[in-house]
C-alpha cells in the first residue's frame, strides 16, 4: 500500500496520508513520500495550491509508536538539514540526528513551500498531525474533528515542531499541554487556530471552494504574502523559540531514557490512554477498520501513488509519542 497519494485537481494539488488503519500515523516512509509529493507541488507550474488530506476517518493521530510498519530504526536520504545519519548512533545524538531531519527539519522546509497549503482535517488531529496541520496556511476542519498534544504525559513539553504560542493565545496553548485534553474544532476555531468548521459531509467541498478562490490569484502574490507573514512571525520570536524548545525536549527524552524503560518515558498507545483515564483524548486508542474517506468524491484528477510503503494491514493504531 502507498502510505501518500497524489493528484491534481486542476489548480490544486491534493496530498493525502494513506494510512487509515493506523489512523495516518506517521512512520518516516509516510515523511518522505510527504516530501516528495509537496515538492511535486511546488515545482508544478500548473499548481497554485496544495491541499494536504487524512484518508479514513481521521486526518492524523500523529509519530508512528506503535505499528508494525513503525521504521525509527532505518536510514532514508536526508533532505531537511545537514545532520548526519541517526542509524549507528547511540542516546542522544541517534536522537536529535534524526529528529532534527524527520520532525522540526521537514516542518520548517515545508512551511516555506512558496504555494498556499490548506489542511482538510478531520476526527484526530493529534500532536504529530498538529505539526503538519500547522505547517500549512489555512486550516478547514470538519465539525467533528478535534486537537491534541498529549506529550506532556511522557513528561515531554509539547511536539517537536512547537507552533502552539503562534497559533492560539499562550494561556489557551498551556492549557492544552497541561490537561492533554482534546480542543474541539469550534474552540480551535474561537482561538484562531482553525480558519473555518464546517459539517463533516461537506469538508471537501468547502476546502477546495476555498482552493479554487486561492488558485485565482496571482502566484507570485501568493508566494510573497506567505513569505510576508511567515516573515513577521519569525520576527515574533516564532523560529528562535522552537530552536530553544526543541532543546527542551531531548532534555526530556534525554532524562526519560536514564530514569524510564526509554526515551517515551515507556509509554505506547495503550499506556498513553491508561494515562488519560481511559478516555482517549488523543486518539491514542487502538482502531479498527478503515472507516470512510476524505471527505466526498474523488475529484477530476488521477490519483498517483507516493513512494512508500508501510508493512502490515493490522488493525492496532498508532499513536504518537514524539
Amino acid at each position: 500500500m502507498t502510505v501518500v497519494r497524489y493528484e491534481r485537481r486542476g489548480p490544486v494539488a491534493v496530498v493525502t496520508m494513506n494510512r487509515p488503519e493506523y489512523r495516518n500515523a506517521q512512520n518516516s516512509a509516510m515523511t518522505y513520500a510527504l516530501d516528495e509529493a509537496f515538492y511535486r507541488a511546488a515545482a508544478d507550474d500548473e499548481v497554485k495550491v496544495a491541499v494536504l488530506a487524512g484518508e479514513g476517518p481521521h486526518f492524523s493521530a500523529g509519530h508512528d509508536i506503535g505499528s508494525p510498519g513503525r521504521d525509527a530504526h532505518a536510514s532514508f536520504e536526508r533532505r531537511a538539514g545537514l545532520w548526519w545519519d541517526h542509524v549507528g548512533k547511540q542516546g542522544a545524538e541517534s536522537r536529535f540526528a534524526r529528529e532534527s531531519e524527520v520532525y522540526l527539519g521537514m516542518c520548517r522546509r515545508w512551511r516555506e513551500i512558496p504555494k498556499p497549503m490548506i489542511a482538510m482535517v478531520q476526527g484526530a488531529c493529534v500532536a504529530g498531525g498538529l505539526m503538519l496541520a500547522w505547517v500549512c496556511d489555512l486550516i478547514v476542519a470538519s465539525d467533528d474533528a478535534f486537537f491534541a498534544d498529549p506529550v506532556v504525559r511522557m513528561g515531554i513539553p509539547g511536539v517537536e515542531y512547537f507552533a502552539h504560542p503562534w497559533t492560539m493565545p499562550p494561556r489557551v496553548a498551556k492549557e492544552l499541554l497541561f490537561t492533554g485534553d482534546r480542543m474541539t474544532a469550534g474552540r480551535a476555531h474561537e482561538v484562531g487556530m482553525v480558519n473555518r468548521v464546517v459539517p463533516r459531509e461537506r469538508l471537501a467541498e468547502e476546502t477546495f471552494a476555498l482552493a479554487g478562490r486561492i488558485a485565482a490569484m496571482p502566484r507570485l502574490g501568493l508566494a510573497l504574502a506567505k513569505k510576508a507573514v511567515n516573515q513577521a512571525e519569525d520576527l515574533q520570536g516564532m523560529h528562535a523559540g522552537m530552536d530553544s524548545v526543541f532543546g527542551l525536549h531531548h532534555l526530556a527524552h534525554a532524562h526519560n531514557a536514564e530514569t524510564s524503560a526509554d526515551a517515551l518515558a515507556g509509554m505506547d498507545p495503550g499506556s498513553m490512554k491508561a494515562a488519560a483515564g481511559g478516555s482517549d483524548p488523543g486518539g491514542a486508542a487502538a482502531a479498527t477498520g478503515t472507516g470512510g474517506g476524505i471527505g466526498g468524491g474523488t475529484g477530476t484528477g488521477t490519483a498517483q501513488a507516493v513512494t512508500g510503503g508501510s508493512g502490515s494491514a493490522s488493525a492496532e493504531a498508532a499513536a504518537d509519542g514524539s
